[in-house]
């Protein structure tokens, strides 16, 4: 009889010390890294005008561009408070429809460094790209279009990406854009267009 009152008495004498155990926080199930750190899809569109004189066709293009940034490859300045200077990779698939001129399209790709300046809160950020690729078009014989179907593109972009959510941004830019043939044809009409962008970034 007198055995089971032992083990009842070392029962709570254990239950006793377990509850003067401190408790200790749960780990994070996951760190949530810096937006620039992350992989980062693009989508913008938004309308642009020739400005140049390579041309005498006043020019009107809806710019579409699907954007996949890298994480970031060479952090260029840091400050105590977390913000950063940094440079990515930029890709582009470039889909234009030309609302104004002889060619109904453009298709192409583009490559540039993403230059960005993130703010400490990790939320906002200024991003500027200058780079250039390939692409196609629907080159007809007006004069002052496009001299062939294969084109040279270079471009610029400067703008502001917020996050609206974990995952999402906002992005806005003044965004310039040259179409030429680099040459290859004589005479060698080209398109200078300048105008404005509006898009959604998703991190992943």
């Amino acid at each position: 009889m007198k055995i089971p009152a032992i083990l009842l008495l070392f029962g709570l004498h254990a239950h006793a010390d377990d509850s003067k155990q401190p408790i200790l926080p749960a780990e994070p199930s996951s760190a949530i890294s810096h937006p620039a750190d992350a992989w980062e899809l693009t989508l913008e569109s938004g309308y642009t005008w020739n400005i140049g004189s390579n041309t005498p066709i006043d020019y009107e293009i809806v710019p579409t561009q699907l954007t996949l940034r890298t994480p970031t490859h060479l952090t260029w300045w840091e400050d105590e408070n977390g913000a950063r200077l940094v440079v990515r990779g930029r890709f582009s698939l470039m889909m234009e429809s030309i609302t104004v001129g002889p060619e109904s399209y453009y298709l192409g790709i583009s490559g540039a460094p993403s230059i960005e300046y993130w703010f400490a809160d990790a939320r906002t950020s200024l991003f500027f790209s200058i780079g250039g690729g390939v692409g196609i078009t629907d080159s007809t014989s007006v004069p002052g279009g496009q001299g062939q179907d294969f084109t040279l593109n270079w471009f610029s972009h400067l703008g502001v990406r917020r996050e609206i959510t974990q995952d999402l941004s906002l992005l806005v830019g003044a965004y310039f854009v040259h179409h030429s043939n680099g040459g290859q044809t004589d005479p060698n009409p080209g398109i200078d267009a300048l105008g404005f962008t509006i898009g959604l970034g998703w991190k992943f």
